[in-house]
């Protein structure tokens, strides 16, 4: 018992340190209603695994304080309890019953790909970078102006400014749905703010819907080793509101033009 304390303690402060609100139990503040569910899943795991803690170290505890060795006489042996037997054989097909339930239920929301979403951007992972592109506005997001690596290609170099990561800019509460391909390795699109990441894997077109909740930025990985410079591929995320998502895009468009037309 003192060591499960010491755990638990452990895990508290721990779980401190990633999240200033104990609530999420180190999961981060969800960044789309699909996060949200994952969220609300994470934390209905953990009180169903404190419930089932409770009672079997309830159990253990009430063992030892009222049946501990009092002497050398043999205690009075109970077997063939049919109720305890029929309720420990029950109860644990309830309770994996219903959270089946509940992670068929969210699973099932998680990876619904509405018919007409309000967005689309096909995303090309590649050794060691991304390309975003927006097909319903016949807009290929250029690359940023990378440094060269030799031998590589174009990607990131440690120490260069974020501003330039490639770039995915979508708006706020709206459906936004990701068509993931590779020409290379396995990759896996990662924002930790949506709780939720998926595969790109060669020859096999992948998506999956997210619906945005709040403006911010943050930082996109690949979350598959990949490569020696699989940690390079990062990319930035920009949730704006719908007014700003479309002067971006009016804005990449014209820019577009201007150089030549979709790369």
């Amino acid at each position: 018992m003192p060591s499960a304390a010491v755990l638990l303690g452990l895990a508290l402060v721990t779980t401190g340190c990633q999240s200033t609100d104990l609530t999420r139990l180190g999961m981060p503040l969800p960044a789309s209603r699909q996060g949200q569910v994952t969220l609300s899943m994470w934390q209905g795991s953990w009180i169903a695994a404190f419930c089932v803690g409770f009672v079997v170290w309830g159990g253990i505890l009430w063992a030892i304080i009222f049946h501990r060795k009092r002497g050398d006489e043999l205690p009075r042996q109970v077997r063939y309890n049919l109720p305890i037997e029929i309720l420990y054989t029950v109860l644990p097909f309830i309770m994996i019953g219903v959270m089946f339930y509940f992670t068929a239920r969210d699973e099932s929301y998680i990876t619904r790909n509405p018919a007409h979403p309000d967005v689309v951007v096909d995303v090309i992972a590649e050794q060691w970078t991304w390309q975003f592109r927006y097909p319903q506005y016949a807009l290929s997001n250029p690359k940023a102006p990378y440094r060269m690596v030799t031998e590589v290609g174009q990607m990131w170099v440690p120490g260069e400014p974020a501003s330039r990561l490639p770039l995915l800019e979508i708006p706020v509460n709206q459906t936004v749905r990701f068509n993931l391909t590779s020409p290379d390795v396995v990759h896996s699109f990662w924002v930790a703010a949506f709780e939720f990441k998926r595969q790109a894997v060669p020859g096999f077109p992948n998506r999956f819907t997210i619906t945005p909740i709040r403006t911010g930025t943050f930082i996109g990985r690949c979350a598959e080793l990949c490569g020696v410079y699989h940690s390079r591929m990062l990319f930035t995320l920009k949730i704006v509101t719908p007014a700003q998502f479309r002067q971006w895009i009016r804005q990449q468009q014209s820019q577009q033009n201007a150089s030549g037309g979709a790369q």
